[in-house]
């Protein structure tokens, strides 16, 4: 019985009469209560308020009109200078038929694992520049 009260008033409270009045209340047609002083502060506080609004509606439009289409044109140059690449690589010859100049492998350091042929990642198993030949 006290479950079935309790359900009951909160289906009152909830009614739609007495939210539309509790709602009423609260509602004003002023932009600005009536509490608010017109003061120092309160004037500094909405310029910083319309300043905060005005600039970030400002990075949108960067956003939107000025970073986008320079990803466009940078994403374009870039896939020029790929195909580039690959049609200029295309003509040479394959890289077991190049001459290797001198100047073009010079190792002017020891390193701590070994000679200046491998990395630290080499695996000695495979040896990919030279697929046919034994390691």
């Amino acid at each position: 019985m006290f479950r079935n009260a309790a359900r009951l008033s909160q289906r009152a409270t909830r009614s739609t009469p007495v939210r539309q009045t509790v709602q009423r209340r609260f509602n004003s047609a002023k932009a600005e209560p009536e509490w608010i002083a017109d003061n120092e502060f309160n004037r500094e506080r909405a310029a910083v308020k319309h300043h905060a609004a005005s600039t970030s509606d400002l990075w949108r439009k960067l956003s939107i009109y000025a970073v986008i289409p320079c990803l466009i044109g940078g994403g374009l140059n870039a896939y020029n200078l790929w195909t580039e690449h690959w049609e200029h690589w295309s003509h040479m010859a394959p890289l077991e038929e190049r001459t290797e100049y001198p100047y073009q492998n010079i190792r002017s350091k020891n390193f701590p694992w070994g000679d200046g042929d491998k990395t630290i990642f080499w695996n000695s198993d495979v040896n990919y520049r030279n697929k046919d030949k034994p390691t």
